[in-house]
């Protein structure tokens, strides 16, 4: 015993400058009970190797110099070079910068780690180890203590998801004394499809095109003058997972990670058969993207596809969060259908039978999403979705675009099909460079009609909520989060009555028909600001002239949006009924009518995107094999991207504009695609062919889609 305490203190007093590898953890033994007298720590170090020795130092623990014993509820850290300890005792003295074994003074190459976790993290794993990994190139003293814990199996939720990093401060100096040096208010438009209506005419579904456009990011955009986000990932990391779609996923949540400011926050969250957090809500300043990235390196596929426990988990982690960040956000990946949750039936099936599942599976989605989906339900108005969109990705053929497209539907999000393994980065880029550049929130139109007689009939604005009130008289669009440079325009129809004499003004012969206003939360000093537009006025001569008779071009674009979005919806809804060819006929008559629509005749480069999308899904139907493989995602997402106007990715391209013809649109680019999301894909796309040149050639064939005859 004196020689063996002799060796204690030398090993205690020799101290290294620099820590070798950590190797990746997994405590010999999980305790099955442990009481209050178990260790808290948490394991980084797993056991790369343990040999079987009968000497002494192997049944005493050299720190504490009790017995090491298994089945204790105690976790064993057997070192290579055969010297076994207590891993709660081990851990501390390695912490303490003690990397060589007490006991022969072998130099380690695998080093058990302790660091200090929240009580909330000790009350969920019961004072016992967890695993967690490490690349070699961490060192010790760089852990956080708000290094995340990855559970070697099922984790015991904790009673709540509270336990986010603190937001960072805002100092005065921070916040613009005027809201206007660093950004400009949104911009507000309204036209009349025709500048002219007779007189003596009554006329009905007379539309007026209201429209919203936000300003560009202020400068270079720092991180002080923007929205910050809670973003929490939702990843399938199920047994088809495994190989090169894992490693790709690692890759675009990387990307993710590295594009996120200080004042941004990721939680990450995994599922197979079951779904574990394994890493809360944290900023991404320079130590949590690191720690985020370790996270997400460490990750390994197996087991089934349980989506809902995933998203159960990572609506949790939103709506539990103790502070907010003013955008918040999940994004869902998954390559394959829950299984666990959702019950599909294998065997073949006629059309009629494979809808009839298909309606059976969204009626148990609904079940599910009932308690993350919907709001309060205020007294006269009806129920609106949470203001957390969940954006998801359907990852190779096999997802369920239905599932999938139903999940983002509810939650006001947005779903991609990522036909191509290797666009997942690509599509992540676009999403979180709209995520990166909210400058307004809470927008809503309110239009009132000014004049007698003057009705709103209707208001088709896709899934945004549209109240039409007071017998016609006032009407309201709620749009919720603008994007920089992003614009919505929706259609407000209208009847309109005979023009009387005395409604004269001034001798000119004209009907006020609406009051259009603007109110939205400015994103920097988070005051709400109203942006009012020029009165919609009509003239009413006793004939119209040539002139009067020629239609806006813009409110046309807008009605082609419209009638190619819904006629992608009922094609859909023929398809899924096994009504095939009858859904071909139907797209291919709204072309004709598209193409025969005076802004299509004019060269408008938003209707020759329209018109190649139209050809690429009748290609996607060619048969009900090629439907069911590709056709039916592909058409989700496209009526994911219209109905919220927001751009999606779809199928195996990564661009959604047209390059051919000329707009005179101010909607920009004609996928919806802003100068952001351009951006940052352009960003993922450069980094891609800078590390992987074999890529060069899928980009060239996915950069537009081409208008076919």
């Amino acid at each position: 015993m004196p020689n063996m305490l002799n060796k204690l203190k030398k090993a205690f007093q020799h101290k290294h400058s620099e820590s070798p590898p950590l190797a990746t953890a997994s405590p010999v033994e999980s305790p099955a009970n442990s009481g209050p007298k178990s260790s808290s720590v948490t394991s980084l170090s797993r056991l790369s190797r343990s040999f079987s020795v009968k000497s002494s130092s192997s049944k005493t623990c050299a720190i504490c110099l009790e017995n090491v014993k298994t089945c204790k509820g105690q976790a064993i850290f057997t070192a290579e070079c055969a010297h076994s300890f207590h891993f709660g005792c081990i851990a501390r003295s390695v912490q303490h910068g003690n990397h060589d074994c007490p006991i022969c003074r072998s130099k380690w190459k695998d080093l058990p780690v302790q660091f200090p976790t929240s009580n909330a993290a000790r009350q969920r794993n019961h004072g016992g180890p967890v695993r967690f990994s490490l690349p070699v190139e961490n060192n010790v003293n760089d852990l956080s203590p708000y290094t995340t814990v990855i559970g070697a199996g099922p984790e015991v939720d904790p009673i709540r998801f509270s336990d986010d990093e603190p937001l960072t401060a805002i100092s005065s100096e921070a916040t613009p004394s005027n809201p206007s040096d660093c950004s400009e208010s949104v911009t507000v438009k309204a036209v009349p499809e025709c500048p002219a209506i007779a007189s003596s005419a009554t006329v009905s579904n007379f539309a007026v095109l209201v429209g919203v456009r936000a300003p560009p990011l202020c400068g270079d955009a720092p991180d002080s003058k923007r929205a910050p986000v809670d973003l929490v990932t939702v990843l399938d990391v199920s047994g088809s997972m495994e190989g090169s779609k894992l490693s790709l996923l690692k890759r675009a949540v990387q990307f993710v990670i590295q594009n996120l400011g200080p004042s941004d926050r990721l939680s990450i969250v995994v599922f197979s058969s079951n779904a574990r957090r394994i890493f809360p809500l944290r900023k991404m300043t320079n130590r949590g993207r690191d720690d985020a990235i370790i996270a997400i390196r460490s990750l390994s596929a197996n087991g089934g596809t349980n989506i809902m426990e995933g998203l159960r988990q990572g609506a949790r982690i939103i709506h539990e969060r103790r502070e907010k960040n003013p955008v918040a956000s999940i994004i869902l990946l998954s390559d394959g259908k829950d299984t666990f949750n959702l019950h599909y039936i294998n065997e073949p099936r006629t059309p009629s039978q494979e809808a009839s599942n298909s309606r059976q599976v969204l009626d148990q989605l609904n079940i599910w999403l009932n308690p993350i989906r919907w709001g309060n339900r205020e007294a006269g108005t009806e129920t609106r979705p949470i203001n957390i969109p969940i954006h998801t990705f359907g990852f190779g053929t096999d997802h369920d675009p239905n599932c999938m497209y139903a999940i983002s539907d509810a939650s006001g999000g947005t779903f991609s099909f990522i036909q191509s393994d290797d666009l997942v980065q690509d599509a992540f880029a676009r999403c979180i460079g709209g995520l990166l550049s909210v400058v307004a929130q809470e927008l809503r139109f309110d239009v009132k009609s000014v004049s007698s007689g003057v009705h709103i009939e209707s208001i088709p604005s896709g899934k945004y909520l549209n109240v039409i009130l007071e017998q016609g008289n006032e009407g309201m669009i709620d749009v919720g989060d603008l994007y920089a440079d992003e614009e919505k325009e929706f259609l407000v129809y209208l009847s309109v009555p005979v023009f009387l004499s005395t409604e004269s003004n001034g001798g000119l012969a004209t009907t006020s028909l609406l009051d259009v206003k603007c109110s939205y939360k400015e994103i920097v000093s988070r005051e709400m600001r109203e942006v009012e537009c020029r009165m919609v006025e009509v003239r009413r001569p006793d004939y119209l002239c040539p002139a009067d008779l020629i239609p806006s071009l813009e409110v046309d674009r807008q009605k082609n949006r419209i009638l190619v979005a819904e006629g992608i919806a009922e094609a859909h809804e023929m398809a899924e009924q096994g009504n095939l060819e009858g859904a071909k006929v139907l797209l291919k008559n709204r072309r004709s009518v598209l193409l025969h629509s005076p802004s299509a005749q004019a060269g408008d480069g938003l209707c020759i995107w329209l018109e190649a999308e139209l050809n690429e899904i009748r290609e996607r139907m060619v048969s009900m094999e090629s439907y069911q493989h590709t056709g039916r995602a592909y058409m989700r997402s496209g009526m994911s991207s219209h109905s919220w106007q927001r751009s999606t990715t779809r199928g195996s391209s990564t661009s959604q504009i047209a390059t051919q013809g000329d707009s005179s649109s101010n909607s920009g680019q004609h996928g919806y695609d802003t100068p952001s999301m351009v951006s940052m894909v352009t960003k993922s796309q450069t980094l891609n062919f800078r590390d992987h040149p074999e890529l060069v050639e899928r980009s060239i064939k996915s950069c537009v889609l081409s208008s076919k005859t």
